[in-house]
């Protein structure tokens, strides 16, 4: 990972700038031992964690591989939605993280998933194994796991040739007046809070989110968003963008009033190829109950 100083961070120790940086919940004390390592250097030179950072600095992280991490199998509830030889489909529940990080080894959706599975696929490594894409901890819906390599490198392609059908529910503030329309706006670091993204022309990537109205409530508004790319916070990042935030977003979002725990969105259509078939293959899942009560709450308000 590379990062380049911006003037908002000049002064900052560099242990503080890579924990807020990275979007893992990685611990400073982690970070710090990194850097003692020697697997962060700026400007090509290993630096002790306290050192300060100048403007266009250039921080290069190498996060090392586990050290005798053994992942293990929980017994932790899964939905799931389709299974066979190759592919497995979950309708995740809000609140569990999809896989491990460093520092952060249990409790994810890959320890349910290798206590459920006999095989995962490994192209992703030793802490994510069998997981293709990712859905935010606080987001719920449905979201494809691989068994084996080959059906990671098919599921993986479809995603980046962009013909995966991905399709949320959101809930957010504000009365949408357009009945449906594109976002079309890159997507990057926040200059001033490392672990946001914002729309921006520095240092981005293509993001493209289409939309849909549902249903409007006066100062709420229920739209069915389809995902073009894949970028991290996409939706989330998106809605803020045209001044309708999600409903909970605790980080995007309005930080009074929250009407339910983590952002109203849900993953609600997916939709891709089997991998080995080739056949067409879609998945539905419904609202859940705590953003289906919120509505019901809304409609009758």
């Amino acid at each position: 990972m590379e990062w380049t100083v911006e003037p908002p961070f000049a002064n900052e120790r560099i242990d503080k700038f890579i924990t807020e940086a990275l979007e893992e919940d990685i611990s400073r004390t982690l970070v710090q031992q990194w850097v003692k390592d020697g697997h962060a250097t700026v400007n090509g030179r290993t630096v002790k964690a306290n050192h300060k950072l100048s403007v266009n600095d250039l921080i290069s992280l190498q996060i090392p591989e586990p050290q005798g991490v053994e992942l293990v199998g929980e017994d932790i509830p899964l939905n799931v939605v389709y299974e066979d030889s190759d592919v497995i489909v979950i309708n995740k529940q809000r609140g569990l993280v999809v896989h491990p990080a460093p520092g952060h080894y249990s409790g994810t959706l890959v320890n349910a998933l290798m206590f459920h599975c006999q095989d995962l696929s490994g192209i992703n490594g030793e802490l994510r194994p069998g997981i293709v894409h990712r859905i935010d901890k606080d987001t719920s819906g449905l979201i494809m796991s691989a068994k084996n390599d080959r059906a990671h490198a098919s599921l993986a392609e479809q995603l980046k040739a962009h013909t995966v059908n991905r399709k949320y529910i959101a809930l957010v503030h504000g009365n949408l007046q357009h009945d449906q329309g594109t976002i079309d706006a890159p997507i990057g670091r926040d200059s001033h809070d490392r672990k946001m993204y914002t729309v921006t022309e520095k240092n981005s990537k293509t993001a493209v989110t289409h939309f849909v109205v549902i249903e409007r409530f006066g100062d709420f508004t229920l739209v069915e968003l389809k995902l073009e790319t894949g970028r991290t916070h996409q939706i989330r990042v998106h809605m803020k963008f045209i001044g309708h935030p999600l409903v909970g977003d605790p980080m995007y979002g309005k930080s009074k009033g929250m009407l339910m725990e983590g952002q109203a969105l849900h993953a609600a259509i997916l939709g891709f190829k089997h991998p080995r078939t080739g056949e067409w293959m879609q998945f539905e899942a419904p609202i859940p109950p705590d953003m289906d009560n919120l509505l019901q709450t809304i409609r009758t308000t």
